[in-house]
C-alpha cells in the first residue's frame, strides 16, 4: 500500500486523457508474444505490450506532454522517463520481468496518472491508490491463476455493526462444495486488508480464491471458510486513513490507530464473529479460528489475535505495520505468561519481504518474541511492500492452518 498522493479525479483524468491520448490504440504497434494470445481476447486492452521473452513496451500518446515519466515500486528502482517520438508516441521499455502482477502510473507534465491504454486499475477506499495494472504472464499456470480446478464463491454480506452503529459489508470466501456438503462444518480464517484498502481487496488483488482453490485441489489445505472485513471503523469518507509505512519510532497515541485498531476489534469481536458462525457453518471454538492480515492489517491481527488467546489459536501478520515503540504494552499478554502463549498457539506466522520498509520492524518483532521465549514461524523473501509478496505470504501461510485439528 503506498502512501497517498494528490491526483485528478477519476472524471477529470478521463477528460484529459481524452484530449491527451486521442487516436492512441491505432498509433500504438500491435503486441507481440505471450501478451498476443491476451490482447486478442475481446475486450482485452493491447497496452503495454509483453513480449515472449517478458520485456514489457510501455506507450502513451501525449503529442502535446513535455514529459512523461513512468513509475513501478515492484519492477524500478525510482523513475523511468519515456521517450517521444516524431507521432508524439511516447515509450519505455522494462525486463525481463519475472511473471507476476505489478502495478505502476504515469507522470505527464507533473501529474501522476494511470494509463489510458489499459483498462486494468487497481483501487482501493481512497483516491491516491488508484494504479494501473500489469500482468505479465509465466510459461504456465502460476499459483494464483484460474486452473482447471473446483472452484469456490465470493460472496458479500451485509450485517449490522451495532458496536460501531453502522450497517456494513465483509466479503466472505466458501469452498468448493461448501452448498452441497450439508451439515459439514469448516473452520474460519479471518483475513484483513491494508492501508487505504478494502473488505474486497484480498478478492481483488490478492487473488484469494484463486490461491485457496489451487491449493485445495493439490491437497496441499484444509477447506475453510475465509471471512474479509472491512478494516477501517468508518466509511472511507471520514479521515481516519494512515501511511501504510508508519515510522516504527513513534508510540500510536490516543486517537491514532489505536484508537482505531480498537473500535476495528469491537467490530470483528462483537459483531463480524457472531454474523458469520450464525449465518455459516463454522466451528465456533478457537482451536478452528485463524486470523491474519497484511500491513495495516498485520497490526490488527498481530494486536488482536495475540491479546485475545481465548479466541484465535493461529495468528498470522504479513508485513505487520506494528510499531516498535508499543511492543512491550501492546503484547504484554504474551510477554507476562510465554507458557500459556506457546500451549495456546498452534501457529504464530510472521513474513516480510526484505526490501520492504517495514523489515526492520518485523527483525525487531522477531527479537521481542525471541526475547519473550514465544515460538513462532518467521518467513522472508525477496521483495516489497507489495502483493506480489503478500500472494506469496497466504500461499505459504494457508497450508499450515487447522493441522493440528
Amino acid at each position: 500500500m503506498k502512501a497517498l498522493y494528490g491526483c485528478c479525479t477519476a472524471v477529470a483524468c478521463m477528460m484529459m486523457f481524452g484530449l491527451l491520448c486521442e487516436g492512441q490504440q491505432s498509433a500504438a504497434p500491435p503486441p507481440t508474444g505471450a501478451r498476443a494470445a491476451v490482447a486478442a481476447r475481446p475486450g482485452r486492452s493491447q497496452e503495454p505490450d509483453i513480449s515472449a521473452d517478458r520485456h514489457v513496451t510501455f506507450r502513451l500518446s501525449a503529442p502535446q506532454a513535455t514529459s512523461v515519466v513512468l513509475s513501478g515500486s515492484e519492477f524500478l528502482k525510482g523513475t523511468l522517463p519515456l521517450t517521444k517520438d516524431a507521432n508524439g508516441i511516447w515509450s519505455a521499455t522494462v525486463g525481463p520481468l519475472a511473471p507476476a502482477i505489478y502495478d505502476y502510473n504515469f507522470t505527464i507534465d507533473g501529474v501522476k496518472t494511470i494509463d489510458p491504454g489499459n483498462y486494468a486499475v487497481k483501487f482501493g477506499s481512497t483516491a491516491g491508490t488508484i494504479e494501473s495494472l500489469l500482468d505479465v504472464p509465466g510459461d504456465g499456470p502460476r499459483f494464483f491463476d484460474v486452473q482447471h480446478v473446483p472452484h469456490g464463491e465470493i460472496r458479500t454480506e451485509w450485517y449490522d455493526s451495532k458496536s460501531l452503529n453502522q450497517i456494513r459489508q465483509m466479503t466472505i470466501y466458501t469452498p468448493p462444495g461448501y452448498d452441497a456438503s450439508g451439515k459439514t462444518k469448516y473452520p474460519v480464517l479471518y483475513l484483513f486488508h491494508g492501508a487505504n484498502a478494502d473488505e474486497t481487496a484480498w478478492t481483488r488483488l490478492g487473488h484469494v480464491s484463486q490461491i485457496l482453490d489451487n491449493l485445495l485441489a493439490a491437497g496441499k489445505m484444509k477447506p475453510f471458510i475465509a471471512v474479509m472485513p472491512f478494516g477501517y471503523p468508518a466509511p472511507p469518507s471520514i479521515p481516519v486513513v494512515r501511511p501504510s509505512v508508519p515510522s516504527t519510532g513513534a508510540p500510536r497515541g490516543g486517537g491514532g490507530f489505536s484508537q482505531t485498531s480498537e473500535e476495528f476489534s469491537k467490530d470483528l469481536l462483537g459483531d463480524v464473529i457472531p454474523y458469520v458462525q450464525t449465518h455459516f457453518r463454522v466451528y465456533t471454538d478457537r482451536d478452528h479460528r485463524a486470523i491474519a492480515g497484511l500491513s495495516m492489517g498485520g497490526d490488527e491481527s498481530l494486536t488482536i489475535g495475540l491479546n485475545h488467546l481465548d479466541q484465535f489459536s493461529y495468528v498470522g501478520g504479513f508485513s505487520a505495520a506494528i510499531s516498535t515503540a508499543t511492543f512491550a504494552t501492546d503484547f504484554a499478554a504474551i510477554k507476562a505468561d510465554p507458557k500459556a502463549a506457546n500451549k495456546q498457539l498452534h501457529l504464530l506466522w510472521i513474513g516480510c519481504g526484505t526490501e520492504d520498509g517495514l523489515f526492520a520492524t518485523s527483525q525487531s518483532f522477531s527479537k521481542f518474541l525471541d526475547d519473550a521465549q514465544i515460538k513462532y514461524t518467521f518467513f522472508k523473501i525477496p521483495g516489497v511492500h507489495s502483493w506480489i509478496v503478500w500472494q506469496q505470504f497466504l500461499n505459504e501461510f494457508a497450508p499450515q492452518l487447522f493441522r493440528a485439528n
